[in-house]
């Protein structure tokens, strides 16, 4: 499954364009698989210099780049040391991708699926209170988007419109980069929601069951259909992991 544009398939590392970029994905992944543990040193500049072939130069600002993404703390005389995970810039782009990658299937859904539950229903109903036409409108055509595709390749990105564009009629531009950010991880919910055999037929009921409560300007009927869309879709995927392992 595509992550996202120049990300490859799901759980294989995207296409390395230069060593710079090889060196920050590959020490990312050591890092928030737990290779490279918390309070641990990142090899030391000779060493990683030697396995990748680079420059000092070259080193440090890949370095740079992972203390910018939260996952390492450079210190003088003390060189790179991984930070705590709960210091770590989660929603930035490649950290959430490495993470995904790096999770269990279904370790991955049930967290991806926690902070939906508190942030989707939430946002659904503050939309329904104070979205302007406008933003209903937008939301409408990510559904009819939805409606109109007939296979699970092109409902993808109304589907992932739909749910962005609910956190962006709340208005909050903080709830809307928080909707934006999860877009990468909710993508791959969405493509392994996809394998199940009836999924574009269950998908639509739930989605304008949310729909209608927008329009309607109900924000408690808002909050308890996107609960509901939520329920549902963990129990879909439940199946469908359950049936990955029965055929591992």
């Amino acid at each position: 499954m595509k992550a996202s544009a120049g990300h490859s398939d799901y759980r294989r590392p995207p296409e390395r364009k230069s060593m710079h970029a090889r060196i920050v994905h590959d020490l990312g992944m050591r890092i928030v698989s737990g290779d490279l543990k918390p309070a641990e040193k990142l090899p030391n500049e000779a060493s990683l210099c030697a396995s990748y072939d680079v420059s000092r130069p070259v080193l440090r600002e890949a370095t740079r780049v992972l203390v910018a993404k939260g996952l390492v703390v450079s210190k003088q005389r003390a060189g790179a040391i991984v930070r705590q995970r709960s210091d770590w810039h989660l929603l930035d782009p490649d950290v959430l991708y490495w993470l995904i990658q790096t999770q269990p299937p279904r370790e991955f859904v049930n967290t991806l699926l926690t902070v939906r539950r508190i942030f989707e229903p939430a946002a659904a109903a503050l939309a329904a209170k104070i979205a302007s036409d406008e933003s209903l409108r937008a939301i409408a055509e990510a559904y009819a988007g939805m409606e109109a595709a007939t296979t699970s390749e092109e409902l993808l990105e109304p589907d992932l419109a739909f749910h962005r564009r609910i956190a962006e009629a709340t208005g909050n531009d903080l709830l809307a980069y928080i909707g934006n950010m999860l877009s990468l991880a909710l993508r791959e919910s969405i493509k392994l929601s996809s394998q199940h055999p009836n999924t574009h037929a269950l998908s639509l009921p739930r989605h304008k069951a949310i729909l209608t409560a927008l329009l309607n300007r109900d924000p408690l009927s808002a909050r308890q259909a996107t609960l509901v869309q939520l329920e549902e879709t963990g129990e879909d995927l439940s199946v469908i992991l359950d049936s990955e392992l029965g055929s591992a």
